[in-house]
């Protein structure tokens, strides 16, 4: 399976690779980034689309409005990238409102077979899976890559901007039932690369769903060799203290962002001593998501699934819902005494 094959429509890898083969089969197109944005906006920052000659679209830097407006504001062909503000009160608010009342900068920049201003080179990074940031100088369109020394997914100034390309949120569900397909399916349009850790022969030869990575080693293995970084999550759904523990061994331990377990709150103590029993310290142990989700009611693994990916969203972006120690949503019919 191709790495671009696990990333949902819309997301980078998925953009940069259309353009790419684009440029490949000799059309051009521009590439529109979304550089800032003041009050509400429905594309945060860095969210990318780009627009063949003939007027063919991948990805997205608005709801809707603004990709209508685009056709009239794009730069010439062989011209320096534009800047284009909708909204607000200036740039192209007098011809364009945004319906949510927000304000709007974008980035367009020509590209041409031939002149594809590191496109290529973005490409074949994501499909090794490495991480590079694009700058743009904003006067001239001249494009230098660099290796990625961390801080934010875009920064712009009046000379450049400057995005960073790279192996998208990840996520490692361990347990292929209904949960896990839900869980994977979800996630995928929420730009996660998705890989489902099934050891159990009879759920393995039921779970589907396309797009995912099945990984069949017992979930130890699985997670080492998953590799739980800052962008990565692990969720334990199997329901199975034997199968499940061995993942949160190795997760917890680890860079992972979130690290989370199903399961009532009881079932959660009793794995947490088990946990520090094994080894793991009364801090690392604290990590754990468990119950994982939130308090929102939920009963099926649809609404469970949806639970855990409304935790995660929030711990992505800073805004962790419940202080350590503080209890999430509860599965007890889902799980074992």
């Amino acid at each position: 399976m191709s790495p671009f094959e696990t990333y949902a429509d819309g997301t980078d890898p998925a953009v940069i690779a259309e353009a790419k083969a684009w440029l490949d089969a000799g059309y051009g197109l521009h590439l529109v980034t979304v550089v800032s944005t003041w009050g509400s906006s429905p594309r945060p920052p860095g969210s990318l689309l780009a627009r063949r000659d003939d007027g063919a679209t991948v990805g997205s830097v608005s709801g809707g409005c603004v990709e209508e407006a685009l056709p009239d504001c794009l730069p010439e062909w062989g011209g320096t990238p534009a800047r284009l503000v909708f909204g607000g009160e200036s740039g192209e608010s007098g011809r364009y409102r945004l319906p949510c009342g927000g304000t709007l900068e974008l980035m367009a920049e020509p590209l041409l077979p031939g002149d594809e201003r590191g496109v290529g080179a973005v490409y074949q990074a994501l499909s090794r899976g490495e991480t590079l940031r694009r700058r743009v100088d904003r006067a001239t369109g001249w494009v230098r890559l660099g290796t990625d020394e961390g801080g934010p997914d875009l920064a712009a100034d009046g000379e450049a901007v400057v995005k960073r390309f790279g192996p998208s949120w990840r996520l490692l569900v361990v347990g292929g039932g209904e949960l896990g397909h839900h869980l994977a399916a979800m996630a995928r349009r929420l730009d996660y690369r998705v890989t489902v850790c099934e050891p159990r022969g009879d759920y393995r030869a039921g779970f589907a769903e396309p797009c995912v990575e099945l990984d069949t080693r017992m979930p130890d293995d699985a997670v080492a060799a998953w590799g739980p970084d800052p962008r990565g999550a692990v969720v334990a759904t199997c329901h199975d203290p034997k199968l499940d523990d061995l993942a949160l061994l190795e997760a917890l331990d680890s860079a992972a962002f979130y690290v989370g377990a199903l399961g009532s709150a009881q079932t959660n103590h009793r794995r947490r001593q088990r946990l520090i029993e094994l080894g793991l310290s009364g801090q690392t142990v604290a990590r754990l998501r468990g119950p994982v989700g939130l308090a929102i009611g939920s009963r099926t693994p649809a609404e469970i699934a949806v639970s855990v990916l409304a935790e995660m969203t929030a711990v992505r972006h800073d805004r962790d819902p419940r202080p350590e120690g503080m209890a999430g949503a509860s599965h007890a019919h889902l799980t074992q005494p």
